[in-house]
């Protein structure tokens, strides 16, 4: 395989560190979580506490104030872990940027210390029963009155949706104004009028809670928005490029991880008197395999590199997002097929990395919505 450049020292030690607390923390009472539904909360403040969430945080913040690479470091070592449960990227690289990036002084030093060291939790909530991709069909409304917001609607699909402290809403203070007319809210999930609905079943990722969001005339300070009213929408398409990138830098690492468990697995099972890999047929699929995954990683690299320049457009993003997903996709159901029955038990840990594979194509935005933005650009 080809030799990566992007880390120094200190991020190998950093990704060093996170391994052993992963193998220690993590990993012995993951199927535990995916049997209940969400990981232990009592993870997020062990994980603060070693300094592996929101490592991009300034110190004056409460954070180290390291590169994007750390970020990229974490979310590499859970994709081959296949700790899938953890929504740490969602609350570290997602969250906390939009905090950093458009929030007020005294927003971002009463909510980012605490995301630090895992106090909160944080989850974004854009999509809604009759509006994915689309977000100016959203219908949560925010309606003025005196200094507060008066917020009604629903929310679907959360991340981090049963833990979640603080939730970055998006809604509509102006219905009559399309995407111009699309503000994000700063909400306290104790604040009356927010509820939960139950933990969602999804086909994979079992132990990453997902939740709908209910808001009845919940009141929220004007204080709470985030940014200024109306530019909602403005800054999601902004950070869409280091939220797609994610989604590909995981798929990535989750491919190589998949393909290394099948190539060991082949070497050791035998057919017919001898191993799986001295069959021409598994060999060559592995090749194709292991061809079309380094392509992939040194694509997505690139990205990152660009990422750190502040020269990752849309367009580039979303090529990594759909190309890193299908591929992810398309690595573990081949392994799967080469494990055989195997492959299909809840046992062996690449039935889990098929399963987990799906949602990514349609996270961030579906893949064919990536088509449609890679094809404005031709």
């Amino acid at each position: 395989m080809i030799d990566r450049t992007l880390f120094n020292g200190e991020h190998c030690l950093f990704r060093d560190n996170l391994k052993r607390f992963l193998t220690r923390e993590v990993l012995p009472f993951h199927s535990q979580w995916e049997e209940r539904g969400y990981v232990g909360r009592e993870i997020w403040n062990r994980a603060g506490s070693e300094g592996f969430l929101c490592p991009t945080v300034p110190e004056e913040y409460g954070g180290s104030g390291g590169d994007q690479l750390f970020s990229i470091s974490v979310i590499e070592e859970i994709a081959i872990a296949g700790a899938s449960g953890l929504g740490w990227s969602l609350h570290s690289d997602v969250v906390a940027p939009y905090i950093l990036s458009y929030g007020t002084e005294t927003q971002m030093k009463h909510y980012l210390p605490k995301m630090v060291k895992g106090e909160i939790v944080g989850a974004i909530a854009m999509t809604e029963p009759a509006a994915g991709s689309d977000l100016k069909g959203i219908l949560t409304t925010a309606k003025r009155v005196g200094d507060e917001y008066v917020v009604s609607g629903s929310k679907t699909f959360i991340t981090n949706g049963l833990h979640c402290d603080l939730v970055i809403l998006a809604v509509k203070t102006d219905s009559q104004d399309g995407a111009k007319g699309i503000s994000l809210l700063l909400v306290d999930a104790t604040l009356p009028g927010f509820s939960r609905g139950k933990l969602l079943k999804k086909s994979g990722m079992h132990a990453l809670d997902t939740t709908e969001l209910f808001f009845q005339d919940m009141r929220v300070p004007v204080s709470n928005l985030l940014g200024n009213e109306g530019q909602g929408f403005a800054m999601l398409m902004q950070q869409l490029p280091w939220e797609r990138l994610q989604a590909a830098i995981h798929s990535i690492s989750a491919a190589e991880a998949a393909l290394s468990l099948t190539i060991e697995y082949t070497k050791e099972r035998r057919a017919f008197g001898r191993e799986l890999l001295a069959f021409q047929n598994t060999r060559f699929t592995l090749s194709e395999l292991k061809t079309e995954v380094q392509i992939g990683r040194v694509f997505v690299d690139k990205c990152a590199e660009m990422l750190l320049i502040g020269k990752l457009d849309t367009a580039v993003a979303s090529m990594a997002k759909y190309w890193a997903t299908n591929l992810r996709f398309k690595v573990t159901d081949a392994c799967v097929q080469l494990f055989g029955g195997y492959g299909y038990m809840c046992d062996f840990p690449i039935s889990h990395a098929w399963a987990d594979a799906g949602i990514y194509r349609l996270a961030g935005g579906s893949n064919e919505i990536m088509k449609e933005v890679i094809g404005r650009s031709l």
